[in-house]
């Protein structure tokens, strides 16, 4: 839904201290962007409205709970009509095992991320995808041995300017 507003800065600090911590009440979050409690709602229930917010939930630290294996895939389809990337799209759109798929400008088409349990259950589900004959021509494979700098949620102030806001109309 569209309104006569756009993201201001208070907007972009609202969603990044959201984006910290899903669970901080509104109380708290008034205080950390420097609103009373009434207008941080307001602010906070048009963005959800707007789309803004997509959802909350917990920022779970996986390698906790045991070994799995991270896999970034190329994938390169054989063909390249419109109906070859919808058909490649919607079959692998309910493989639980891929996190992120990207499609790509360079030598492939798309980009993806597994996480599995391990190199063996990364290739399990690959033959499985090569066997639906989903149209993959060929892929390559590069197993994550670590990951120094993983950082789940996007600096907004980075990306769209601490003073400025952005000129995304809600």
């Amino acid at each position: 839904m569209k309104t006569d507003c756009t993201l201001d800065r208070l907007d972009l600090r609202i969603l990044t201290e959201l984006q910290k911590c899903g669970r901080i009440t509104n109380v708290e979050l008034a205080n950390a962007v420097g609103l009373s409690a009434s207008p941080c709602l307001t602010r906070v229930k048009r963005l959800e409205k707007a789309g803004f917010i997509a959802g909350y939930g917990a920022l779970v630290r996986v390698e906790k709970l045991g070994d799995f294996q991270v896999v970034f895939t190329k994938i390169t389809l054989a063909d390249h009509r419109r109906d070859d990337f919808v058909r490649f799209v919607e079959a692998i759109r309910g493989v639980d095992e891929i996190m992120e798929c990207h499609h790509a400008t360079g030598g492939y088409d798309y980009l993806l991320k597994f996480v599995t349990r391990n190199v063996i259950h990364y290739q399990s589900v690959m033959e499985g995808l090569l066997e639906r004959n989903i149209g993959i021509e060929k892929y390559f494979s590069y197993v994550i041995i670590n990951s120094p700098i993983a950082r789940p949620p996007y600096s907004l102030e980075t990306l769209f300017g601490a003073g400025e806001g952005c000129s995304k109309r809600i």
